[in-house]
């Protein structure tokens, strides 16, 4: 059996979250992927017949990538500029990589200058409450897991942000405990994460409290 290349985020959530928007039903729109990791998002919309091409900032990702799916519409960037002209998209998709942005503003600016005037940006990024948690128990350490999760919000806080930089945020309810949200607990918390789950679904709770935000922002005309 072929091994599947590295799933890093919630295929099945996410793609749940970009059925509901809509934002794909009006024929010949185009998006960008931010962060397409080893392309596993990516060769599912392509599949679909979208028109969607993607960037990543680590070569090894992008390789394995091309690997198993074959030639996929993936370009290396440096940083948060995007190599895509003034209002040039319709939509922008970021799943599990505004916490990785040490420059968050910046990220968003690009964001607001690419898309075109009610133009998309689907989000989505672990909560900033619950993430804290998860991460001190894994990585059994207040500080280590700040390097890389750098970029945290809150629900409110991410609503927030993505106003002052001219967009309008809708929050959406997504769920996030399917078998790859349990193996993900079963790993890095082991039985007492998976006995936690079963006493707390997430799924359940308040969406300010949810493990994962998604949040639909529409750049304002």
């Amino acid at each position: 059996m072929t091994e599947q290349p590295r799933q890093f985020g919630n295929l099945e959530a996410n793609l749940r979250f970009i059925d509901e928007t809509g934002v794909f039903a009006r024929p010949g729109v185009s998006a960008l992927e931010i962060g397409s990791g080893t392309g596993v998002l990516l060769h599912e919309l392509l599949g679909r017949g979208y028109r969607v091409r993607g960037v990543e900032l680590n070569d090894e990702l992008i390789e394995d990538g091309r690997r198993h799916f074959g030639p996929l519409p993936v370009e290396r960037i440096s940083g948060t500029t995007l190599p895509v002209g003034d209002g040039s998209l319709d939509i922008v998709l970021s799943f599990d990589v505004f916490e990785h942005i040490p420059d968050s503003d910046a990220h968003l600016r690009e964001v607001a200058r690419v898309l075109a005037p009610g133009g998309s940006y689907l989000i989505q990024t672990p909560n900033k409450w619950s993430n804290v948690i998860f991460e001190t128990i894994r990585w059994r350490s207040f500080t280590r897991f700040r390097e890389d999760h750098c970029s945290l919000h809150t629900l409110g806080e991410l609503v927030d942000r993505l106003k002052r930089h001219g967009f309008d945020p809708h929050p959406f309810d997504i769920p996030v405990v399917n078998d790859f949200f349990r193996d993900k607990v079963r790993r890095h918390l082991g039985l007492a994460g998976v006995a936690a789950l079963r006493l707390v679904n997430p799924d359940r709770l308040p969406l300010a409290w949810r493990t994962n935000l998604y949040v639909h922002a529409v750049k304002k005309r």
